[in-house]
């Protein structure tokens, strides 16, 4: 089949699958605790995606062209027998390759299993090394020596490994240049990432960022950097390496300077509805249309449907009104 396009000449090539909506962190950019307490309630089993229906979901949009799939939540390793997903999925024949973002507290005991079941590569948050500063963070006891491990254990069992780092005023700043020395030295590539206005309960105001322009000013002043060219269409990070070494540092600037017009993801949320961005307001129900009756080809329409109409340009159009108006759903619904 011919590549499908939206109404702005963009490609379907990526699927990001949130595979369940908790967490074990409760990091206050995210999840904060004043509102998923004890007695929040997240999705029954039964409401989420089974991994058949994943499974049937992926061979439809790698049909339509996907060639990357990411593995979200939540924490996504909090899934139970996730492995046995990822087995499946590594079968599809056209997909090429698969990732998973985790906050890397259950990596270090995940990490063999993972690879063994056909995982490329984990994507791990972590926004400070400092232990009181990224316990705050977290709001949930864990220690970085916990994810360090993890990564570390991710290295040795065969995953190329990444790291997030969130950075936001007045709360990880200090640590942006600490950051990126550890990181050097493990030669693992750090990604800062701009604080973005991902749903309704952070707290996001323009304030609050720091930009991709004062991160590089910053660490300009302790490395010597290197742009790297981007490595395929719709790359999202932009791509530095550290002169004489393989070490790379990045950023993700959806605030300061976004990358819409290159966005070629569909996301699917841990209750089976699409989204066509990361700052949709709604989705379009696919699990309804699993579990209906309907055959692949039908639902392949709908997809098909669905991304030729597409248009959503959200950090293109971005101000302080729109961000503290539109009604966005949460990060830990659909994963970054």
């Amino acid at each position: 089949m011919s590549v499908i396009t939206d109404k702005l000449g963009r490609p379907l090539k990526d699927l990001r699958i949130s595979v369940i909506d908790r967490c074990n962190f409760r990091c206050t950019y995210c999840m904060p605790k004043e509102i998923f307490g004890k007695d929040f309630v997240f999705m029954p089993r039964e409401q989420l995606l089974s991994f058949e229906e994943i499974e049937r979901i992926a061979k439809i949009y790698v049909g339509l062209g996907v060639r990357k799939i990411r593995l979200t939540g939540g924490e996504p390793l909090l899934r139970r027998d996730l492995p046995n997903l990822i087995k499946k999925l590594t079968e599809i024949d056209g997909l090429e390759d698969i990732g998973l973002t985790t906050n890397g507290s259950l990596l270090g005991h995940m990490a063999e299993r993972l690879k063994e079941a056909g995982l490329q590569r984990v994507n791990v948050s972590l926004d400070a090394l400092d232990e009181e500063l990224f316990q705050s963070i977290n709001d949930s006891g864990v220690k970085p020596e916990r994810v360090l491990k993890g990564i570390g254990k991710a290295k040795e069992a065969g995953l190329e490994v990444k790291v997030n780092m969130v950075v936001k005023k007045g709360m990880n700043d200090k640590e942006i240049i600490p950051m990126a020395a550890y990181f050097k030295e493990q030669g693992i590539a750090l990604r800062y990432i701009e604080f973005m206005d991902v749903g309704q309960s952070n707290g996001w105001d323009f304030s609050k960022v720091i930009t991709k322009k004062q991160i590089f000013e910053e660490l300009r002043q302790h490395f010597d950097l290197e742009p790297v060219e981007p490595a395929y269409l719709g790359e999202v990070a932009q791509r530095y390496r550290y002169r004489g070494t393989s070490a790379e540092v990045g950023f993700i600037t959806s605030v300061s300077e976004s990358f819409c017009s290159t966005c070629t993801r569909a996301r699917i949320a841990a209750d089976g509805k699409m989204y066509t961005c990361l700052f949709a307001e709604k989705g379009i129900d696919f699990r309804e249309m699993l579990r209906s009756g309907m055959c692949d080809e039908e639902i392949k329409d709908e997809v098909v449907h669905i991304w030729n109409h597409r248009a959503d340009r959200y950090s293109d159009e971005r101000t302080e009104e729109s961000a503290k108006n539109r009604s966005k759903i949460e990060m830990s619904y659909i994963g970054g």
